[in-house]
C-alpha cells in the first residue's frame, strides 16, 4: 500500500499562529501587544499621596498597578495598615471589590471609616493561614468576575499550616512560608493580571542578620517570605519612620497626633527603582495623608520657587511672582492660580525632568545615603 504524502504546511501570519496558541491552551494565552493585554497597566489605585503616586511609574502619576502583585513593607509604626487602608478606599470609589486579610487582629472598623471605606462593601477576612489566604484568593479569582483588590495584612505574621499544627522550634518548620509562596505565587501571577485584579502584600522588615557584615550595611533590612515574593512583586515600596522627636506632629498641648514617614521604591517594573519621596500621616483626631503640605518639599528646590529668609516667592508663567511663608502653605493653596500652578511645577519638577532625564540624578535619588552605605562597607 502506497504511504500517504505528508501535506506540508503553507506560511502562518501572525494573527493565525496567535489562533493556533489559544486554541491548544483551550484560552487566551497570546495577545497582540498593540491591543489589550494582561501585561499593559491602564488603571492605577491612588495611594493618597501625590508625592509617592508621581515617583511610581516613568513619565506620568501613577499609584498602585492594577493587574500586578505589590508589596509595602517597612518598619513597626510605619504607616503600612494606615496606606493600605487608603488604598482599599481609593479602591472602592473605583468600584473595585476589596478582600482585607488580617493575620494581626487588628483593624480598627472605625479607623477603616475614617480612612475613606465603606464597610459595607468591604470584606474583612482573618487570615489564618498562608494557604488559607492562596487558596481563597484562587477561589475567588475562578469564580468572580469583578475587578478585586485582595490586602494581606501581614505576611509576616500569618503561619503555615505546619507553623499552627506543630511545636515552637523554628528549625522544624525551617523555610516553608517561603516554599509555599514560592508555589502560591506561580499559580496566581497570571489569573491576577488577567482578571485585571491586584494583590497588595504588607510585609514587615526585619534585620539583616547575616555573616556578612558588609552586606548588612548595604543592606540593612530584609523581609520574610522569600525570593520568589520579591521576583513576583512588580512594586516594592519600603516605609520607615525616623525616631526623632522632630519626626512626630504634635498639638498645642504637645501631645502626638501624626508623624512623618519616608517612602523608597526598592523595586519597579516601572523605571523608578529608587526614587524616594516623604509625607507626614496624621492618626490622632484627623485621620489621613496630609498630601497638600508635601507637595511643599517635593517642588522646593525648583527654580520657579525663591527664597528670601523665611519668604519664599512661587513665579507663575505669566511672570508673577507670589510671596509666602512655609507656615502659610495649605492657606496659599486655597487660590485656585496658586494651586494649579502648584500641580504645574508637581507634573514638571517630579514626573517630567525625571522621564527626560534632566538635571542630576541627585535631585531624584537619595545618592548621599547610598555613598555613606558604600563607604562604610568599603572601610571593612
Amino acid at each position: 500500500m502506497a504511504r500517504a504524502k505528508k501535506v506540508k504546511a503553507g506560511k502562518l501570519s501572525i494573527d493565525q499562529m496567535r489562533q493556533l496558541i489559544n486554541k491548544k491552551a483551550g484560552m487566551t494565552v497570546a495577545h497582540s501587544l498593540k491591543d489589550d493585554n494582561p501585561t499593559a497597566v491602564k488603571e492605577w489605585i491612588p495611594t493618597g499621596s501625590r508625592w509617592l503616586d508621581s515617583i511610581i511609574c516613568r513619565g506620568y502619576r501613577a499609584g498602585i498597578p492594577v493587574g500586578k502583585i505589590i508589596e509595602i513593607a517597612g518598619l513597626e509604626s510605619s504607616g503600612k495598615s494606615f496606606m493600605a487602608a487608603q488604598v482599599a478606599a481609593n479602591a472602592q470609589k473605583m468600584g473595585i471589590d476589596v478582600f482585607y486579610f488580617d493575620s494581626e487582629s487588628a483593624i480598627d472598623p472605625t479607623f477603616l471609616e475614617r480612612t475613606g471605606c465603606d464597610l459595607n462593601s468591604l470584606l474583612y477576612i482573618q487570615a489564618t493561614s498562608v494557604e488559607f489566604v492562596l487558596e481563597t484568593i484562587e477561589e475567588l479569582l475562578g469564580s468572580n468576575d469583578n475587578q478585586m483588590l485582595f490586602i494581606w495584612d501581614s505576611l509576616a505574621l500569618t503561619p503555615a499550616v505546619s507553623d499552627i499544627e506543630g511545636d515552637f522550634n523554628p528549625l522544624s518548620s525551617m523555610a516553608v512560608k517561603a516554599r509555599i509562596l514560592a508555589k502560591g505565587m506561580s499559580k496566581l501571577t497570571v489569573p491576577i493580571a488577567n482578571s485585571k485584579s491586584t494583590f497588595l502584600v504588607l510585609n514587615q522588615l526585619k534585620t539583616n542578620i547575616t555573616r556578612s557584615p558588609s552586606q548588612a550595611l548595604v543592606e540593612p533590612y530584609m523581609t520574610p517570605g522569600g525570593k520568589a515574593m520579591i521576583y513576583a512583586y512588580s512594586l516594592r515600596v519600603w516605609l520607615t519612620g525616623r525616631k526623632a522627636k522632630a519626626s512626630f506632629i504634635t498639638d498645642d498641648q504637645g501631645f502626638r497626633i501624626g508623624s512623618e514617614v519616608k517612602a523608597t521604591l526598592k523595586k519597579s517594573r516601572f523605571g523608578t527603582e529608587g526614587r524616594q519621596c516623604s509625607f507626614k500621616i496624621m492618626w490622632g483626631d484627623e485621620i489621613g495623608i496630609q498630601d497638600e503640605l508635601s507637595w511643599f518639599e517635593a517642588i522646593k528646590s525648583s527654580d520657579q520657587i525663591k527664597q528670601a529668609g523665611a519668604w519664599f516667592s512661587l513665579v507663575h508663567e505669566d511672570g508673577e511672582e507670589i510671596k509666602f511663608q512655609a507656615s502659610k502653605w495649605l492657606n496659599m493653596l486655597k487660590d485656585e492660580k496658586f494651586r494649579n500652578r502648584v500641580l504645574q511645577l508637581m507634573e514638571q519638577e517630579i514626573v517630567m525632568r525625571f522621564d527626560k532625564r534632566q538635571g542630576e540624578a541627585s535631585e531624584f535619588y537619595n545618592l548621599d545615603e547610598e555613598e555613606t552605605l558604600q563607604n562604610s562597607t568599603s572601610s571593612l
